[in-house]
């Protein structure tokens, strides 16, 4: 079976809408994929501000901006079909939505951009709340796309996705595990911003800084990091926990940079480390996708930072590097449709391993 899917992913850093189209075939229970047009589309500052800032709205207005940010996403879509000519080629779109309030503990997730919006203003049918039910079934509901990384990418063992926040997925024979490891481009770009920069280029800033022990100290003590998995993280960890105890330390920029890249590179490893009595039998080989995955200084310190565990860092290509999480959606929309597993219990906690997903006829028939 062929499916031709529109992805669509809003992540924590930002920096705007991806939108993919993919071809996924299946054949004897095998994935494959070819990307046939992706585009990121930049968030205006006014947009970029709406979201940052969902959390303190009331209820009314959260939700006058959740089908004002659908409206957004089936226009963007529209656009997109409009400008790669993909008339009456795309068969579903699944949107993951962007994430403001994560609170599995009280099994809640919400995630903005209503998904009947989004089949109201492109016509098509569309899968969203992908989380919803993984979240009621106590899972955390995060990390959301280590099935696909299973389904698509299962020639590696290891997977480290460096987005808002930085997630770690291992695949062995013993089962799938994967987890929220820390913050990651949400910190180092409030950083970056303090020097009027979006983020630090290849990490060139904190290449020139040093780390701050005491800081890096601090870092590492959060309650969060003694947590064993399955555990997920909210952006709030990042901006209102992480981020002032970075500033509390008054350490220069460049400075707060290095020991911030260090905390991410420890962190990592410390996350192989605990997963090593998971990894028997498992491959050598960690695939790094994400914005991060574009840090050449921090995928440096990272493959350091492993290597005592005999692991080795791939970067990915660019296009997946970018466009990764929007076509894991595109693959969790058509599995949803097909009424297969979305998500696995292995790696949130969930009572059992679901079928996640609203489902939006926005086709007229």
């Amino acid at each position: 079976m062929i499916y031709r899917v529109i992805g669509l992913m809003s992540g924590s850093s930002l920096d705007g809408l991806d939108v993919v189209f993919a071809e996924l075939d299946e054949s004897r229970g095998k994935w494959t994929y070819t990307i046939k047009a992706a585009h990121c589309y930049a968030y205006s500052e006014e947009w970029a501000n709406r979201l940052r800032t969902a959390d303190q709205l009331n209820a009314r207005d959260y939700l006058l901006l959740h089908s004002g940010f659908g409206r957004f996403s089936g226009e963007k879509v529209n656009e997109f079909i409009e400008t790669y000519s993909l008339h009456h080629q795309v068969q579903l779109i699944a949107s993951h939505g962007h994430t403001v309030f994560h609170a599995p503990e009280q099994k809640m997730t919400a995630q903005l951009g209503d998904g009947a919006t989004i089949a109201a203003v492109t016509g098509i049918n569309v899968v969203s709340d992908l989380r919803a039910l993984d979240v009621a079934l106590g899972g955390q509901g995060a990390p959301i796309v280590p099935l696909g990384e299973k389904l698509l990418l299962g020639d590696n063992s290891w997977f480290l996705n460096i987005g808002g926040i930085a997630n770690i997925s291992l695949n062995s024979p013993s089962g799938y595990i994967a987890y929220d490891v820390c913050p990651a481009n949400r910190v180092l770009n409030m950083l970056a911003a303090q020097e009027g920069k979006a983020y630090d280029d290849n990490g060139a800033l904190a290449a020139g800084g040093a780390v701050d022990t005491g800081l890096l100290t601090q870092l590492n003590a959060l309650p969060y990091y003694q947590q064993s998995y399955p555990k997920s993280l909210a952006n709030s960890f990042g901006t209102d926990t992480v981020y002032p105890l970075v500033q509390a330390a008054q350490a220069t920029t460049q400075n707060a940079l290095r020991t911030y890249t260090e905390h991410i590179a420890q962190q990592v490893a410390y996350a192989v480390n605990a997963l090593q009595p998971k990894a028997a039998g498992a491959g050598h080989q960690m695939l790094v996708t994400g914005g991060g995955a574009l840090n050449g200084f921090l995928v440096k310190r990272i493959q350091e930072a492993v290597q005592p565990f005999g692991i080795t860092v791939t970067v990915a290509d660019e296009q997946l590097i970018n466009y990764k999480e929007a076509l894991i959606m595109a693959l969790l929309g058509i599995l949803r449709w097909r009424e297969e597993n979305t998500v696995l219990n292995s790696v949130t906690g969930a009572v059992r391993s679901s079928i996640g997903g609203a489902v939006w006829i926005g086709q007229e028939f």
